[in-house]
């Protein structure tokens, strides 16, 4: 049985990575910022460590023999950052991951796992041509997202020279979208929270309401569903390589093939949502990654669609399996 260590574990992708890695039979020590988890980990049979990463001696705090491989999913994301304070950027990202680093050197894990943003590649966004794994990291260059690519693109060099001068294993993850159910409906655009586009249009399908599609409906959005992202990280831990970027992804679905599997997934018995085009509307941002890299050294095999994923979406909405970890959805609705 191998062991892993989850920092970021209370967040969104963490803590779907802890409950798949335990019930692959991994030793899974979840870590999070949090100081409470209200139980949760505990539930199944999972240690949990409060750790602030920005500070070294918090990492005392951590059990250090036998660790096979490092999940280093913490930091601040501009998803869920009210307001603005880059400063979070720098001190959990570019902070946090040396000192995650200097960690995994001391106790001598052989691979570290880590998300990179897309945002590096924007300036390749706009076309149906694949975006190769390999491509130029850029910087944008105005924006909400400007500092915190700045510090993503820092800690993958960081982690990039722990590989080539510590011989540290490092599979770096730019994720597309991970489809997956959270409670909250909200995300944080420039600071101001906002209602998510497809959870939007998941709750006009419920109501059995007409559908507006903006602008060309052909336009091709990159995601994937949670579970084919877990098994793309069960593949970094199997690999027998020593990594590099792969890009994460699925092909990616048209504006139009999304809106109907909504209404498909989520239309009450006897109501049919009318899907409404509007043209003269603004166009969503295009975009898909070339995942061949992905495929061809970690052996990954997409096997979830765009209706798979809403199906598996409202399986969860049911079983409000992280309800003690995260709340449950009338928890965020505006007072």
């Amino acid at each position: 049985m191998k062991k892993i260590i989850i920092f970021g574990a209370t967040g969104t992708l963490g803590a779907y990575l802890s409950l798949h890695f335990k019930e692959l039979d991994y030793e899974v020590l979840a870590v999070g910022h949090r100081k409470d988890d209200n139980g949760f980990f505990s539930d199944y049979n999972i240690p949990y460590y409060s750790v602030d990463i920005t500070q070294k001696d918090d990492f005392k705090k951590l059990p250090t023999k036998d660790i096979y491989a490092v999940l280093h999913f913490a930091g601040a994301l501009p998803a869920s950052m009210d307001g603005y304070d880059a400063n979070l950027y720098i001190s959990s990202i570019v902070q946090g991951t040396f000192n995650v680093l200097e960690f995994a050197k001391s106790i001598k894990v052989d691979r570290i796992v880590f998300p990179q943003t897309l945002f590096d590649i924007n300036y390749l966004f706009g076309t149906k041509v694949p975006i190769p794994a390999d491509s130029l990291r850029k910087i944008p260059v105005s924006g909400d997202h400007v500092v915190y690519v700045i510090a993503k693109n820092a800690a993958v060099d960081l982690i990039e020279h722990y590989y080539h001068e510590f011989g540290l294993k490092r599979f770096i993850l730019r994720l597309s979208r991970v489809y997956l159910y959270h409670p909250n409906p909200y995300t944080y655009t420039d600071g101001k929270k906002t209602l998510i586009s497809d959870r939007f249009f998941i709750y006009e399908a419920m109501a059995g309401k007409d559908i507006e599609v903006w602008g060309d409906p052909n336009r091709l959005l990159e995601t994937i569903c949670i579970k084919d992202f877990l098994q793309i990280v069960e593949k970094t831990l199997e690999a027998e390589i020593d990594g590099g970027i792969y890009n994460i992804g699925s092909g990616g679905s048209t504006l139009e093939e999304r809106v109907k599997g909504i209404i498909k997934v989520f239309n009450p018995k006897g109501k049919q949502s009318r899907i409404i085009y509007k043209p003269e509307k603004r166009n969503s941002q295009q975009f898909v990654l070339d995942i061949r890299k992905t495929v061809n050294e970690l052996k990954y095999e997409p096997r979830y669609n765009w209706v798979d994923y809403l199906n598996d979406f409202k399986k969860e909405m049911k079983l409000q399996r992280f309800s003690k970890l995260w709340g449950r959805e009338e928890d965020f609705y505006e007072k």
